[in-house]
């Protein structure tokens, strides 16, 4: 009895364990994003409100910008601005410009980290483009604001006393929602061909069909134009 006893509970185990650790792995994305946040671990920014109270004499502090673009997206992007310099506790203002050298409509997403990685936990955003996917259309630009600040503690941390300068940097990703390459044009290719209907006409056959201008279809009244007649 007591060797089944000790049987069920080794196959219980089992079971349980695989379940557990699935879903640990399953979780400790998200986790880990948020433990960065809350910490600062791995040079990750946190975010704030608002900005303490900067003193009048609070020491300043050199913010650099650094800004780099995923292989796949077609954009120009960098700091309007390389560096300033900002008081403990002030709350500042920079901006990024991102540009689409494309030819069609591109949603990104940026990433983004502090150097040295232990000021990461002094360093904290109120506002950031980086909150949001941002979109731009063919040849179109955006100044991309963020807001930030130093948290004064950094003065009194002695592990970061020696840290004169942080640099914040960025790195811009086609969205996991937008298709990039062979896939835009395939799925291009999927919707010319799918039976897209109006009032049950195909537009491959509204396009062959009777499009007239003066009773006259669309095809003849190009070649008229372009030959002159």
């Amino acid at each position: 009895m007591a060797d089944r006893r000790r049987n069920r509970r080794i196959a219980a185990a089992l079971v349980t364990v695989p379940l557990a650790m699935g879903a640990l792995a399953w979780a400790s994305a998200p986790l880990y994003r948020l433990f960065c946040q809350v910490t600062g671990f791995g040079g990750t920014p946190g975010t704030a409100a608002e900005a303490p109270q900067a003193a009048a004499d609070a020491p300043s502090i050199e913010i650099r910008f650094n800004a780099d673009i995923a292989p796949d997206l077609d954009w120009r992007f960098g700091p309007v601005e390389r560096a300033v310099t900002v008081r403990l506790g002030e709350q500042a203002l920079a901006f990024y410009r991102a540009e689409n050298l494309g030819d069609e409509p591109v949603t990104g997403a940026a990433v983004f980290n502090v150097t040295p990685l232990k000021a990461g936990a002094y360093f904290s955003k109120i506002d950031c483009f980086c909150f949001t996917e941002q979109r731009l259309g063919p040849g179109e630009s955006a100044d991309m604001p963020v807001s930030f600040f130093v948290d004064p503690e950094i003065a009194r941390d002695p592990n970061v006393r020696d840290v004169g300068t942080i640099t914040l940097s960025y790195t811009f990703f086609r969205s996991d929602e937008e298709p990039s390459g062979d896939a835009a044009a395939t799925e291009k290719q999927q919707a010319a061909a799918a039976n897209i209907t109006n009032g049950g006409v195909s537009a491959a056959a509204l396009n062959a069909a009777n499009t007239t201008n003066g009773g006259v279809s669309a095809a003849a009244t190009n070649r008229e134009q372009t030959h002159g007649g």
